[in-house]
């Protein structure tokens, strides 16, 4: 496919189908993620693949309790919270395959001071962001679907103990992968002269 054909047909499923991936399709989309630009080449990704039944089913769980806590704590009604859980619930584990991009800071450039240090971990941030945005290119190039998930930014202890992760991984989103069940509701896109604020 053409690049802008890629960039405007990627789309966010929340919905898959139970067929299989192959471990040769999962790593292609790993390979693409390995080639993210990083700052001063660092590289500050680790990725955590989950496939088996058993293993998305207790991730699936771990989180949900947290998230029906956490969306009590924000005041809604037991029937929201549980419809909502039903259906991240449902996403994750339905989906054949489920890549966890963690940030992992062990490796950066470090400062003296805490100003720079912090830049350093936000470049780190953006990097990681680049790495899950040609995961996302890639599965669609490749003919399967994915989303993306930011929940276990509000739950990274959660996630670490679920899976047996060490304290040194960040666990900042979930992209399940697969082939999309139903097309997803498409959300328009701000016009570019909304976007562009400053142009001289």
């Amino acid at each position: 496919m053409e690049f802008f054909e890629i960039v405007r047909g990627r789309r966010s499923v929340r919905a898959f189908r139970s067929d299989p991936l192959t471990r040769a399709q999962i790593e292609a989309v790993l390979e693409a993620a390995r080639w993210a630009p990083s700052p001063h080449g660092r590289q500050p990704w680790r990725f955590v693949v989950v496939t088996t039944v058993a293993a998305r089913a207790r991730l699936a769980a771990a989180m949900g309790a947290e998230w029906r806590r956490q969306l009590a704590l924000d005041g809604q009604d037991p029937a929201t919270i549980e419809a909502r859980f039903r259906k991240s619930h449902e996403r994750i584990v339905g989906a054949p395959a489920l890549i966890i991009p963690c940030l992992y800071l062990a490796d950066l450039d470090t400062y003296p001071d805490a100003e720079r240090q912090a830049a350093e971990t936000t470049m780190a941030v953006q990097s990681l962001g680049c790495a899950v945005q040609n995961m996302l290119l890639a599965a669609y190039t490749l003919g399967f679907d994915s989303g993306w998930m930011c929940a276990p930014l509000f739950c990274q202890e959660t996630v670490r103990e679920a899976l047996g992760l060490g304290d040194d991984l960040h666990p900042h989103a979930l992209i399940p992968l697969g082939y999309a069940a139903r097309d997803p509701v498409r959300r328009p896109r701000r016009p570019l002269d909304e976007l562009v604020i400053h142009w001289e």
